[in-house]
């Protein structure tokens, strides 16, 4: 074998694709390349799992710089043969740097780049061939991700070179192990004028052993010895797999390390439906990210808003709440649909959850083909409300695979049915219509309350999601009910109206002893008594105790800002945080009730079949969650919190009420 070099691809009489053609096949897709890498290598690794295999297939990007102990040797390897103009390739420059980026993308427990290496030999495996040298192939697995390998292209488009070397150890068909390694570059058609006359090239460049005029892979030690020399990571034994390192990335103005977090958060949000174990089975990857050896955290979708949403969506699909979609004619399954409501927190867009089109609320659905690798995720009808928001999952029928492939752009990011003939446009279309009817459902009095809210039928409860408010009873004419036994006001013995006005400014109707209602204008840190013009209020000890006797300031609570939404694992629960400053032993309890917009007066009870708000409990300073519906509690200046389970589809209300005790 000779020392191995770049042979570049010269045009043949008969012509052969340019770079710029291949380079362009992915056109314009509106993710960004880091996101288009992910989804495509990904999916390539996924497509290469070998089947029966007990493992998840291992995926992971590790971003690096090449160390000065293998610096010289990059140069030395991969400068020989390369053509002399630099502008026509464009790798001479970036070896010559002091700092040399790498990016590796690499999967173990695949099937490895195997079969012949050369275009023109028949096998049934033709992984080496239809990834390294040709294009456009049509895939040979059944369902898998992938159509005609276009994909690929990213590693060329994401490399500032077009250079990439790829590292590959297959099984040989006697049964061992073989390693592969050779490079690859995709930059520019050009022309240059050579002894015997000018010479055009695709912009095509392999490095390998050519010594026999076409470039082959170096195999076996000669692979190995390679390997070492540039410092790339090794395989094991027995293990199987490719590695992709795309030379000087393309990081789209991100530091390395921002970029590493982009990576990772980007691959939950692309492949989370390969990252959850069901039914007692394992995830099918497991995904790791790395910059300069330091791990970068993949976050879990279970753990994570609002995928979290997602994954009980298609736990939904899958189980027996899923539901079954038609296409009337003609008449056909078109595949399973799951959806799951709940109340939410704001979200805090992330860079990621933004280049799906997801940022302040989740309406949603993510589509899927059999692979069950995301295709995108498509909107629906909106909330009105910012407090509640929905997520769906759908996945095609295996007996519609096809179609749904065939409706996707070498991206694979869309199903646009326009560019298929009926009847396949008819399913892509009719998908579509049945999953807004089934959302249109969900938003609907016939819908039933998803988790994180109450598991009974909304009733008479209002089919719209509504704000949050704050504030006193019967607020814009709607009408309050409360849970039994909590909320309504009791007049103390021998008091009047006025009394209790006094005693409770600002709620413009009597309350309780000590108790004051939760407006919606506090503002945060504001004292409820003191916004409304009262600071302290008083009782006298003692009989006959008048002027001369020893006042005690009366229990009271002061709000602290507005009350928000809180994740609490799969449940979000209504928060309302408050001091009592008044020192002294309390006893505190809280008023719970809802509003329905549209109508007016005040019901004790609610309408039959409808959910209560019910109390969670009180957090102390501590973190600490007491879950008794009174508490006895000491004032002062400590912070305390109540979380509220809110009723479905309503507006939750939240007093806190407080009075003074004897001390123990």
């Amino acid at each position: 074998m000779t020392a191995p070099r770049w042979l570049s691809q010269p045009y043949p009489p008969e012509g052969a694709s340019a770079a710029e053609g291949i380079r362009n096949q992915l056109g314009r897709p509106e993710l960004d390349l880091l996101t288009i890498l992910v989804r495509e290598s990904a999916q390539n690794s996924w497509d290469a799992r070998i089947p029966d295999h007990p493992d998840s297939v291992d995926y992971r990007i590790d971003m690096s710089t090449v160390s000065p102990a293998h610096t010289g040797a990059w140069r030395e390897l991969l400068l020989a043969g390369a053509p002399s103009q630099r502008e026509n390739f464009p790798l001479h420059e970036t070896l010559r740097r002091s700092s040399i980026r790498l990016m590796a993308v690499s999967d173990r427990g695949t099937r490895g780049l195997g079969g012949p290496t050369r275009a023109d030999s028949f096998a049934a495996e033709r992984d080496f061939v239809s990834f390294i040298r040709n294009i456009g192939e049509p895939r040979d697995n059944a369902l898998g991700g992938g159509t005609y390998g276009f994909g690929k292209g990213i590693f060329y488009v994401l490399s500032n070179t077009g250079t990439i070397l790829v590292h590959s150890r297959c099984r040989t068909a006697q049964g061992g192990y073989e390693t592969r390694l050779i490079g690859c570059a995709l930059w520019k058609s050009y022309g240059v004028k050579e002894a015997d006359g000018p010479r055009r090239y695709t912009g095509r460049h392999w490095w390998g052993d050519n010594s026999d005029g076409v470039v082959e892979p170096l195999t076996g030690e000669e692979a190995d010895n390679a390997v070492r020399r540039l410092g790339l990571r090794p395989f094991g034994a027995e293990e199987t797999g490719t590695t992709v390192v795309v030379v000087d990335p393309a990081l789209d103005g991100l530091t390395p390390i921002e970029a590493a977090d982009y990576l990772a958060d980007t691959i939950a949000w692309h492949l989370w439906p390969k990252m959850i174990s069901t039914n007692g089975r394992p995830a099918a990857m497991r995904f790791t990210v790395t910059c300069d050896g330091d791990g970068h955290l993949v976050p879990d979708p279970r753990e994570t808003r609002p995928l979290n949403m997602f994954v009980a969506a298609y736990e939904r699909m899958i189980g027996s709440d899923g539901d079954r979609l038609y296409c009337k004619s003609p008449k056909h399954f078109l595949g399973r649909l799951g959806l799951e409501k709940r109340i939410m927190p704001p979200l805090e867009p992330s860079r990621a959850s933004r280049m799906v089109g997801i940022e302040d609320i989740v309406h949603h659905v993510c589509l899927m083909r059999p692979a069950e690798l995301v295709v995108t995720y498509r909107p629906g009808t909106k909330p009105p409300s910012m407090n509640q928001g929905y997520a769906g999952v759908f996945r095609a029928d295996e007996a519609l695979d096809e179609v749904y492939a065939k409706a996707e752009p070498p991206t694979h990011d869309a199903w646009n049915p326009q560019s298929l003939e009926r009847p396949g446009s008819t399913f892509v279309h009719t998908t579509f219509r049945r999953i807004s009817e089934a959302l249109q459902d969900l938003l609907s009095l016939s819908g039933t309350a998803r988790s994180g809210s109450s598991n009974v039928a909304l009733g008479a409860a209002s089919s719209f999601f509504s704000g949050l408010v704050g504030g006193s009873w019967g607020i814009g004419g709607a009408t309050g009910y409360a849970k039994p036994g909590t909320t309504a006001p009791r007049r103390r013995r021998g008091e009047s109206d006025e009394q209790q006005r006094l005693e409770s400014p600002g709620t413009g109707r009597p309350t309780s002893g000590g108790d004051l209602a939760r407006t919606a204008n506090a503002g945060d840190e504001a004292d409820a008594d003191s916004a409304h013009g009262t600071d302290h209020r008083f009782s006298f000890d003692g009989p006959g105790s008048r002027g001369g006797s020893t006042a005690r300031r009366r229990p009271r609570v002061q709000y602290v800002g507005d009350p928000y939404y809180e994740d609490r694992g799969e449940t979000s629960v209504l928060v309302q945080k408050f001091r009592l400053p008044v020192p002294g032993p309390q006893r505190i309890r809280a008023d719970l009730a809802v509003t329905l917009p549209g109508t007016a007066g005040r019901e004790t009870d609610p309408p039959i079949g409808a959910g209560v708000p019910e109390l969670v409990g009180w957090e102390d300073s501590g973190g600490q969650l007491h879950s008794s519906a009174t508490l006895q509690v000491e004032g002062g200046e400590s912070l305390w919190r109540v979380l509220v389970l809110p009723a479905p589809d309503t507006m939750t209300e939240i007093a806190v009420k407080v009075e003074g005790t004897k001390p123990s």
